[in-house]
Formats: structure tokens, sequence, C-alpha cells
């Protein structure tokens, strides 16, 4: 060591040598003489000792951080051993720091571990053996302890930084723990899903069971799909793994990967193809079955112009052949409207404005039926890209069958919009008859229906038009309670811009 003025300098350590180098700071000079004979006595080759006299060459030193350990004396003139352990503190420097104290000053090595010495030793009573073990057990203490916290970060950063879904539940399955990707996904402040338990983040009561005797087997849960929902009610298709983290505290893992874009894109994908096969028998059917239906109707207005037998059944006959030929070309043209792919005219259309223009249509039903209609849209309108007429016939459809869904008096139709990031979401929802599961799988198929004198292609033509937009349309219904369908569609600026 080099001494000179106020400033401390130190030769570079030898990092091939494999010693580790130890700077005592302590103003009695025999006490240092003392500590390097001891540690040459019965180490020699493995410590380098050096040594500054004062509390302010010590911070100097400090300062090169230079040095594997510190072996620091409490008395260092008008300053202690603790006032040197806070400035590593306001360094924000970690190492190992063995405090020397006087005899019976239990108070001060109770303060001296709380400030962040790794040890402490009695002057009066140090030798050979002990100072070495002293030294060695603090240095390996250290080690450990920077592994530790080493891989502690590393988890932590996986845990905070994960794209994926991580929560931890207890035995109970309650939530405990869970990274800012659930929070954000499931759209939960923490304090609310820390209360909540993993069964309730299922959207489906029915595999509830399942979930929890695969989680609680030796395998746990290995690659599974399931729906969630959100706090908002939106609902997420998730793959997730779960198992058991810690026997000994019961603590569950689930990593949780949001699969619900991708599941989207293959719905839309599936039901364009769906679109396109209907669409092809759509044309099929037109082409097949208008040519006999125009030749029906020209004959059967041709034998209208000429006299015909006089009885009481000949033109009642005709006006049946004539009445159901046109409803079967009515009911052809209706499906290839549904199913086509037809131009838009878009333009940058308010939500909340589309929503009313569909209320003001279906006002006369609504108030026949004496439905109330609760209306919760968004402060702010959000815009999005839209062809008007079939947006609002896409709203209009839905809104109807919810109306008929719901007892007169009694019916509650309640429409929600808001925006969620770069999305626009409608809610709506009325407390109608429900949909039996089985149905509601085939809701936006053609021709499909529960109403008497329904053609089943309104939810048809509304999916079209919605995905034409590049929207999405899910429905939610139990039986008794009553049917709720989401749609999403991108945000735009008012210039027409999709916002990021």
């Amino acid at each position: 060591m080099i001494i000179g003025g106020d400033k401390v300098t130190f030769p570079a350590l030898m990092t091939t040598n494999g010693k580790k180098h130890i700077l005592m700071i302590d103003d009695d000079e025999d006490d240092f003489f003392l500590v390097n004979s001891l540690l040459q006595d019965i180490s020699p080759d493995q410590y380098v000792l050096q040594w500054v006299s004062s509390y302010k060459e010590g911070l100097l030193a400090i300062e090169t951080r230079a040095h594997d350990l510190y072996l620091v004396d409490y008395r260092l003139g008008a300053y202690t051993g603790i006032d040197v352990l806070h400035h590593f503190r306001n360094l924000g420097y970690k190492a190992p720091v063995i405090l020397f104290t006087g005899k019976g000053d239990y108070l001060i090595d109770k303060e001296a571990m709380q400030a962040g010495a790794s040890d402490y030793l009695v002057k009066s009573e140090i030798n050979a053996a002990l100072l070495e073990r002293a030294i060695r057990y603090t240095l390996d203490k250290f080690n450990h302890l920077q592994a530790i916290e080493k891989s502690e970060k590393r988890y932590f950063s996986i845990f905070e930084k994960s794209n994926d879904l991580i929560i931890l539940a207890d035995c109970e399955h309650k939530i405990v723990a869970a990274n800012p990707a659930a929070l954000n996904v499931l759209k939960y402040e923490e304090e609310e899903l820390y209360s909540s338990h993993l069964q309730g983040l299922f959207a489906e009561e029915a595999v509830i069971k399942d979930f929890l005797d695969q989680l609680c087997s030796e395998a746990g849960v290995v690659q599974r799909e399931y729906v969630f929902r959100s706090k908002s009610g939106q609902q997420l298709d998730v793959m997730m793994n779960a198992s058991l983290l810690d026997e000994k505290k019961q603590l569950y893992l689930c990593i949780i990967q949001d699969i619900t874009a991708r599941k989207r894109k293959e719905r839309e994908k599936q039901q364009q193809e769906k679109f396109a096969i209907t669409g092809r028998i759509a044309r099929l059917i037109a082409h097949e079955v208008r040519n006999p239906l125009t030749n029906i109707l020209l004959a059967v207005s041709q034998i209208k112009t000429e006299p015909v037998a006089e009885t009481e059944d000949a033109q009642l006959y005709l006006d049946i052949m004539e009445r159901n030929c046109h409803r079967i070309n009515h009911l052809v043209t209706e499906l290839l409207q549904s199913t086509r792919m037809s131009e838009l005219n878009m333009l940058p259309m308010g939500v909340n404005i589309l929503i009313e223009k569909a209320l003001s249509l279906a006002a006369d039903r609504s108030q026949l039926n004496n439905i109330a209609v609760i209306k919760e849209l968004c402060a702010r309108d959000c815009h999005i890209m839209a062809d008007e007429d079939k947006i609002v016939i896409a709203f209009l459809n839905i809104i109807i069958n919810g109306i008929e869904a719901m007892k007169p008096g009694e019916g509650r139709l309640t429409i929600k919009s808001w925006q969620e990031s770069d999305k626009v979401l409608i809610r709506i929802t009325d407390n109608g008859s429900g949909i039996s599961p089985q149905n509601l799988a085939k809701l936006f198929e053609p021709f499909f229906t529960n109403k008497t004198k329904g053609t089943g292609l309104g939810l048809t033509a509304t999916q079209n038009i919605i995905l034409q937009h590049k929207g999405t349309i899910a429905v939610d219904s139990i039986v008794g309670e009553g049917t709720s369908f989401l749609i999403s569609f991108p945000v735009v600026g008012e210039s027409g811009e999709e916002q990021t």
C-alpha cells in the first residue's frame, strides 16, 4: 500500500494467483501487524492483507472496490465501524465485512450486524485459527448469498418480464402471487386477484373439477387448453401448464399462455372457409333453383292472363304457387346476401353513434314489449372503420334477437361499450330464455333457428359483417338467465388510421 496525502492507492490485484485480498481499516498499527502475522502463520498463501490507518483513508480505499473482504475496527477516532458500514450501504456496494470490537460490547455487535456486518470478532480473543475460520466462513457465506441473490434476480426477472401469465396458488388454490402479465391480461388489481381462487378464473364451470384433479396429480396439468374470463367479462383462450412447486409449502405454479389471438385467427379462418363453401352452395342453389322457379312463375303468369276452368279452387292454387315461388326466391336471395363477401363503404364512425342508430330502429319493438334498455357507453366515443348500414344491421340483428328472447314487461337489455388497448368492445346482454350449450355451438350456422318463422340467416349475416370489419364476435349464454354477445373492433383515429 502507498499512502500519499489524502489519496490512497492500491496496486492492481493479481487475479491469477488465487489469493484473497483483504483490507484492514484500523488506527492501531500494532493490531495490523498482529493480524497479518496470524494470517501468515496459518495460511501464508491464501490471503494478502493491506492496511489503512484512518476512517478517511478507509472510505477512499472502499471506493476502489479492490478487495474481497474488509476487517474494520469499531473505534476509528471520531468515527466508528458502524459509519464505515453505512458508507458501504450508501455506495450500494455489497461486500463481506468483519467488525473488530472490544470485549463485552454486545450492543455494538448487535448494531453492527443490523448495519450489514457479516461477522464480528472480539480483539482480545483473536487467535490464528479463529481469525482464519471467521474469514473463510464469511467469504463462503457471502459467495453463497451472492449466488442465491443472482439466482433470485434471474428468476424474478423472468417472473416480472415474462409475456406468459405466471400465477402462484396455495394449498387451497387461492392466488398468492401473479406477474404483471397476468394482472394486465386478466384486468385485475393485485388485491382483487389475491382474494380470488384459481377456479374463479375459468369461464366454464364444467372443467374446474377435472382441472383441480389434474393439478393435484403427480403429473400436474400439461399443455391443456381452457377458457378463462377476465374481470371485464372477456373470454380468453389459454394454454396452461401447472404443477406443485413446493411440496412443503404446498405452493402450485401455473404458467399460462394467452392464445386468444391465435385461436381467434383459427376460428376466423374456419369461418371464412365455411362462408366460402356456403357461398358456393348458395350460388349453386341460385343457379339450379332460380331457373326453374322463373319458368314456373312465367307459366303461372301466363295461365292467369288466359281463361281458366271456372272452378273455385283454380285461382287459389295459382296464388299458392306464385306466393311460394316468391318465398323460395326470397330465401335464396337472403342466403346469397348472408354469405357474400360484399364490398364495403368504409368510413371512420363512432361506435356509440352506430349503437344509437341500431337502438332507434329497434325502439318500436322494445317499447311494444316494455323492454328496459340500459346504456353504459364509453364517455369518449371510439372510432372504427365501418360501413354504417351494415354495422347497424349487425347490431340490430343481435338487439332484436335479445328483445324476442325476453318476456314482455320483464326484459332488460344492457349495452356497454369500452376501450381496451387498441380495441373497442361492445357487450349486448339480455335476461331472456338463454341458449342451450348444444345450440350455442350452432348459433352462427346458416338456417339454424329456434324461431317458428325465422330463416336462421340473421346471425350468419351478422357474423359475416363483423368479420369483414376485422372484428370478432363471441357469445355466452346460460339457460334461463340470458345471453351476452361480446363484439370487438380495431380502434382508429378520426382520420381512419389504426391506433397502436
